[in-house]
Parts: structure tokens; C-alpha cells; sequence
């Protein structure tokens, strides 16, 4: 197992190393908090990375001491033989295995009044819970490391080597009653940085008390409604009166809407509440409560985790003290990256990487609109993109599928024009191309997520049906216009439009850019993509175009002869993410070749669809959509395809995406497959690996030549086009506008393999 360390440790340098600074320095900027004493604010590990390991286990705050200057919060409750353990209930079996252990524990406890039933810490002295396992306690994370690793106590948690210590107790008036007292054995330990709890009588018990008198005391509010059990108050009515919390506390804890509300909608208030302000007027530091990058449903952040925690640290009217977070990472980078030089910008062209929209921002409004376009430039995005259909009387225009039944109302109206087409999907859905486009105007564009669409991650729901679909022609016009560095227009389906239904989309495709005469200037790039060789073989011969090939199916590797058959058609090869780094049941398994294999032929590189979400995202990204860009970048991508291009831009535009500068912040990338390692069984072996994807073959490049375009009878539905509903008022906006995790990862796998030997 030492072996097995040192080699990971050696990956992992190997690896790491590309990225250490190259001595550049950064801009000079110095950045004003607006906190209580003017100095960053802290990032508070809710034991530990918590969003991806169980709670406070060794696992989850080795990976989070690492980052620079965290404190490490864990939330202590008592055991028979009054020894301290880290848990964020007074019940067990919710975090634990403990009700497989001990399965006839379960008893009922009043609890500051109320009967609450389970596994309490209280029954069982610290060796009994040394049989005990960890697990995660919210469904939507990994299961995976359940059951590994025992319970942390306090003693574990200090002898960690943790630079800041913060502990929890929430429940001492229970603990006291059943003659476990907390005050004694917290202020016997040392380096304890805060102490909170949500009881009055605790912190003034605590107060002045603590090691040398050095320990923060900090209150922590509960919902407003709920009761205060020593003074029998509500938390909303001490909160009306700042001024006596100063009399036993140096701070205070909030659930972070205290600060800034969230309508029912779950859209942000305009403003904030003036309750960090009117805190530090009382000289109380104020720390927000409640940040997890895979809960971030709130519809102005778009899913990106990293904005929630910049409107609560960088907006112009004040700044919390700390955040507390179940996934430290994102905090650490929020604070020291886009934070700390949140005003000064990289120019774009500092950047190899062009940022290339998915259907427009697709993520904001419904795609291949004209409000996803205009989002898109707003957005930062490089390159705009248009999916081009055909109507049955051949108007070419822009949409993601030539399916309209999912990103349309199309199911309400054209429900008889339903039919299978197998060449397209294998599902029943109303095409393009058996719709005239007067129907197609008619149509209302519907913002659909890939996530269970309004049921589990719906995107900007308030103006799910803004905007309007664009002619290709309409298209062209905007993009030559307003777009910085060009367009891509992806064909599809041609054989099939040529064959059966008697439509020439590559001619149509053609005479538009012609019309708009991107075939006879250089000033913006024109990228003509398709899946089909032959449709791009039809535009090799005007040099104003680079031609891109999207390779569809995910594969593992790009021998030599087949590269050679792409650079036949193609510029640029547009690969699927998994192509790059494969999954496994949500975790990365490796790093293919075939960025540098399609690198090796001068063929340019794009990457897609990149999406905010954390569903769309490994575990290892620790479900945040930046560390993927990240990842990305420093494997030399030249183009990212996203649904989100606000997101890539406010990474290529911060200092921490170059790593050339010394700078001690740096959004590093994932090390596959370093979090799968920790997936070891007691045999010790990794778990059956999935079947590896295929390798691309020659033969699988070249598609056969385009069929001629043949005659066909117009036999379209005669069902009339019903009536365009009027269209809502969309004039207002959709949206008020790291440290290295690698080494935080090695020593946990390190921690692990060493404990192991220790304690055979």
C-alpha cells in the first residue's frame, strides 16, 4: 500500500506540475473587503468536503485542509462516556450505519420539547461507535464512499493537523439534561478557532472561557420561526435586536436568505437585507449559511455555483465575514479568484480557448431563439451557432432538432403530423420538414433542461417561452452584425432531407452564406460543421470556410489512418466530453489521447456540450461546471461548445485560468482516476471495470456520397396553422446580471492506504 502511495503521489506531480506557476507576476490590485475587519473572507468546510464524502469523516477533511487558509467546522455531539464526536445530528442513523449495527437502538428523546426518535450519540459509549461507519446523508451525492471510513471524534479531528477548528454544538441543553456536559471538554482542547452554537445559555456558559480567552464565540439563528430554547424567543424577534447578541458572541451564523431572500418563484428579491450592514455596525461578524454547489437552485446563478458566493462576498454594498459550505473548493475559488480580482479581466485574446455557443445561451432562454443569441454576446460567447431545419416549402432556419416536439408547443397543436421517422429517431415526434414554415412560425419556443425537464433542474422557468426562432437568413444577419469572432452552422440529416423528402440543405445552407457574403470575407470565421463527410466535402472549395466534423459517438482512441480519412474533410473535429475523459457510474476513469492523437494531424479540437448543471458532471468535478472547464483548458482544448457561455467566459477572463502567473490560487484540473481509487472493497481491488469504448475505425469516417435531391409530391396535412397566441412581455432581462483539490485528494487516498497498514 506505501508502494501504491508513493506511485499515486508521482501521478499526481507528473500531472501538477504542468500547472505550477511560471513566475509571471499578477496585476497589483488591491481589493477592499467589505468585511468587518477588512480581510478576506474565511471559507468554513462544513465537515470537511461534505458534498462528496460523508460528514466530517477522514475522507472529506483531508481533501479540504489543503486549500489555503479553510477552517474545518464540526458539528460535536456527546457520547455516554462524555467523549466529543463530529456529527451533524443528535440521531445517527441518518449519517451512519449504526441502525445495521445496533438494530434494536431506536429510542425517543424529548429534544428541547419536541419527541424525536432514533439512534442517539447518548446510548453508546466511544468504543461501542467505533463500529459504527460513515455514509452520506443526502441522496443526490455519492453513495459510494458509504460504510469506509468510522466516525471522527474530536480527538481524530485535532490530531489531523487542521490549521482552523470550528465547533458546533447544537443541542447543549439536551446534553446537559442527560448529565453530558459540553462546556468542560471544549475548553480543555486547544487551537479551537470558533465555537457556535444556536443556545444562548451555552455561549455565555463558554464565554471568556475558551483556551486563552482566543476563541470566537459566534450565535447561530435557526429558521425565524423557530424557538430559542433558554430564552423561549423567536430567532426572528433576537434578530430585531443586533445589539445584545454582542454581549456573549463576537458573530453570528445565518441561513443565507437572512441576507438575501428568496421569492417563492425561487428567483432572488432585487435587494438584499440590510443585516450584514446593520451587523457590523454592531462590531458582530456576520458568517452565511447553507452553500452546496449541487442546491444551487436558484434561477438567477444559471446552475453555476461559483455566483451564488460572489453576490454574497463581491457585491458593492458589503461582504460576509465567511461562508459555510459543504463544498469548500468552490468558496476558496470564489473568494481568491473571482473575489480577489473580480475587476480586472484577461483580454479574450490571451486565450487559445474560443467559447462556442450550444444553440445560443441555450441555458438562459429556449434554444436557437433570438433572445438566446442576444443572451449569448452578452454572455461573452466567440462564436454563435445555428442547427439548421428545412420546412416542407424549404425556408432553412435555426433549431436544435428537426424533432419540434420537445422544444415547442407543437404537441398541442400539429399532434396528427405525429409519425416515425427511424434514419432521425427512433421515437415518434412532428418534424420540420412536414410543416410549412407559416406553421413553424406559429409555434411557441419552449426552454426545455435535459434534467428531468420542470420536475428536477428547470432552467429560467419565468421566460420559458421567450423569443422566437430565426430564419437562417435572419440568423446571418444578426451574426454578421454583432458576433465577434464568427459562426458555426451545423447540417444535419441531409441524406435523408435529399432522399425522402426531396430538400437540398446544403444548397439551401450555401446560398444563404452567399447572400450574406460570409463566403467572401476573413474578418469572421465561418465554421461549417456536419456528422456527414460527404456534406462536407460539398464545401471544400471556398477557403472562407473551415469545415468541422462532429463526431458523435464517444470513442476511446484515434489511430493514425483514421485521423489521416478526417483531415480529408475536416479542419476541426468536434468530440462528445466522454471522448475525452470516460465515465463510470459518475466517476472519471482516465485521459484518452485523442485530443493530442487529432493534435498531432494540426486537426483543432472543440469539446461538447458542456452544461452547468452537476448532474451533467462527474463527481470528481465536485459538482462544479468551472473545475470542468478547467480540466478542458489545461488538456488543450481549442474550443468549448456550452449551453452556458457566461460561465467559460468568467473562467478564460479570470487570472486563475493562466497558469502562468505566481499566484497561489489556481483552479486546477480533475486526476482521474484519483477519487475512483478510493472505491477499494475489502479485497482490496477496484470495482469491474465498464466495457472500453470503441476505438475510431477508418471505415466508420467516410459516409457514402449524398443521394440526389429527388422529386416529391407535396403531400403535407392540410390541418390549418392555428393562430399565433399573442406573445408575452419578455422586454426585461432573464438575470440580474482553488487552490489545487489534486493534492488535497492524495491525502486522502495517502491517509487512507497508510491507516490501513497502521491498523492491520
Amino acid at each position: 500500500m506505501v508502494m501504491r502511495c508513493l506511485l499515486l503521489m508521482i501521478f499526481l506531480l507528473m500531472h501538477t506540475g504542468t500547472i505550477i506557476a511560471q513566475g509571471l507576476k499578477p496585476p497589483a490590485v488591491k481589493k477592499k473587503w467589505l468585511t468587518l475587519d477588512g480581510k478576506p473572507p474565511r471559507v468554513i468546510a462544513r465537515g470537511g468536503l461534505s458534498g462528496v464524502f460523508p460528514e466530517s469523516s477522514n475522507f472529506a477533511t483531508d481533501a479540504a485542509k489543503e486549500l489555503p487558509d479553510v477552517i474545518i467546522l464540526c458539528t460535536v455531539q456527546m457520547t455516554k462516556d462524555r467523549k466529543g464526536i463530529c456529527q451533524p445530528d443528535v440521531t445517527l442513523e441518518n449519517s451512519t450505519n449504526i441502525d445495521m449495527v445496533y438494530p434494536n437502538g431506536s429510542k425517543t428523546y424529548k429534544v428541547n420539547g419536541k419527541d424525536v426518535e432514533g439512534w442517539f450519540s447518548i446510548d453508546y459509549t466511544s468504543l461501542e461507535l467505533s463500529n459504527v461507519t460513515l455514509m452520506q446523508n443526502i441522496f443526490r451525492r455519492p453513495s459510494s464512499f458509504d460504510e469506509m471510513v468510522p466516525l471522527s471524534t474530536l480527538e481524530d479531528l485535532l490530531s489531523s493537523k487542521i490549521p482552523s477548528v470550528w465547533l458546533n454544538v447544537r443541542y447543549d441543553m439536551f446534553f446537559t439534561e442527560h448529565k453530558l456536559n459540553v462546556a468542560p471538554l471544549l475548553q480543555k482542547l486547544p487551537n479551537i478557532s470558533y465555537i457556535s452554537s444556536p443556545e444562548i445559555g451555552f455561549l455565555k456558559k463558554m464565554n471568556g472561557k475558551g483556551k486563552k480567552a482566543k476563541t470566537k464565540l459566534i450565535f447561530v439563528f435557526l429558521g425565524k420561526e423557530a424557538v430559542e430554547p433558554t430564552t423561549n424567543q423567536t430567532y426572528g424577534s433576537i434578530l430585531e435586536n443586533l445589539a445584545t447578541i454582542k454581549e456573549f458572541a463576537s458573530g453570528i451564523v445565518v441561513p443565507k436568505n437572512y441576507i438575501w431572500p428568496v421569492r417563492k418563484d425561487n428567483y432572488l428579491e432585487a435587494n438584499p437585507t440590510s443585516l450584514v450592514l446593520d451587523a457590523h455596525k454592531q462590531g458582530l461578524e456576520v458568517y452565511a449559511n447553507g452553500f452546496a454547489n449541487d442546491y444551487a437552485k436558484i434561477y438567477n446563478y444559471s446552475y453555476d455555483p461559483g455566483l451564488e458566493y460572489l453576490s454574497f462576498i463581491n457585491n458593492s454594498e458589503f461582504s460576509v465575514d465567511g461562508v459555510i459550505s459543504d463544498f469548500p473548493n468552490t468558496a476558496s475559488s470564489a473568494v481568491g479568484c473571482f473575489g480577489q480580482y473580480g475587476g480586472f479581466s484577461l483580454p479574450r485574446e490571451d486565450s487559445t480557448v474560443t467559447i462556442i455557443t450550444h444553440n445560443g445561451a441555450s441555458g438562459v432562454y429556449a434554444g436557437c431563439t433570438d433572445r438566446a443569441y442576444e443572451q449569448a454576446l452578452k454572455d461573452g460567447a466567440d462564436i454563435i451557432d445555428c442547427t439548421v431545419q428545412l420546412s416542407s416549402d424549404g425556408t432553412a432556419f435555426c433549431m436544435d432538432s428537426a424533432d419540434v416536439s420537445v422544444e415547442t408547443n407543437a404537441m398541442s397543436n400539429f399532434m396528427s403530423r405525429s409519425s416515425t421517422v427511424p434514419e432521425i429517431k427512433e421515437s415518434a415526434g412532428i418534424f420540420t420538414f412536414d410543416l410549412t414554415w407559416a406553421e413553424i412560425q406559429t409555434l411557441q419556443p419552449r426552454l426545455s433542461s435535459p434534467y428531468g425537464n420542470d420536475n428536477l433542474l428547470p432552467r429560467n422557468p419565468a421566460y420559458k417561452t421567450a423569443g422566437k426562432f430565426l430564419k437562417l437568413a435572419e440568423f446571418l444577419e444578426f451574426a454578421k452584425a454583432k458576433a465577434p469572432t464568427g459562426i458555426l452552422i451545423n447540417i444535419e440529416n441531409a441524406p435523408y432531407l435529399a432522399s425522402k423528402k426531396g430538400l437540398d440543405i446544403v444548397s439551401a445552407v450555401s446560398s444563404a452564406l452567399e447572400k450574406a457574403s460570409f463566403d467572401k470575407q476573413s474578418t469572421q470565421k465561418v465554421l461549417i460543421q456536419s456528422d456527414d463527410t460527404s456534406v462536407l466535402s460539398k464545401f471544400k472549395k471556398i477557403k472562407a470556410y473551415q469545415r468541422v466534423l462532429h463526431l458523435k459517438e464517444e470513442i476511446s482512441d484515434a489511430p493514425k489512418k483514421s485521423v489521416a480519412e478526417i483531415k480529408k474533410f475536416a479542419d476541426v473535429v468536434n468530440l462528445p466530453r466522454f471522448s475525452i475523459i470516460p465515465t463510470d457510474g459518475q466517476f472519471a476513469m482516465y485521459i484518452t489521447k485523442v485530443i493530442d492523437e487529432m493534435h498531432a494531424a494540426n486537426l483543432t479540437v472543440y469539446v461538447s456540450v458542456l452544461r452547468n448543471e452537476f448532474l451533467n458532471l462527474a463527481f470528481d468535478y465536485f459538482s462544479d461546471p468551472i473545475i470542468e472547464i478547467a480540466t478542458y483548458n489545461y488538456l488543450s482544448v481549442d474550443g468549448i461548445i456550452t449551453e452556458f457561455p457566461a460561465t467559460a467566459y468568467r473562467y478564460f477572463t479570470n487570472l486563475c485560468s493562466n497558469p502562468e502567473y505566481d499566484y497561489p490560487y489556481i483552479i486546477a484540473p480533475i486526476q482521474p482516476p484519483m477519487l475512483r481509487l478510493l472505491l477499494i472493497s475489502d479485497a482490496k481491488v477496484l470495482p469491474p471495470a465498464p466495457s472500453p469504448r470503441p476505438v475510431l475505425a477508418a471505415d466508420d469516417v467516410v459516409d457514402p456520397p449524398l443521394p440526389a435531391v429527388t422529386k416529391v409530391t407535396n403531400s403535407s396535412s392540410s390541418t390549418p396553422a392555428p393562430k399565433a397566441d399573442k406573445p408575452e412581455d419578455t422586454s426585461s432581462a432573464a438575470l440580474p446580471n482553488i487552490a489545487d483539490m489534486g493534492f488535497s485528494l492524495l491525502a486522502v487516498l495517502c491517509s487512507y492506504f497508510l491507516g490501513d497498514i497502521i491498523h492491520q
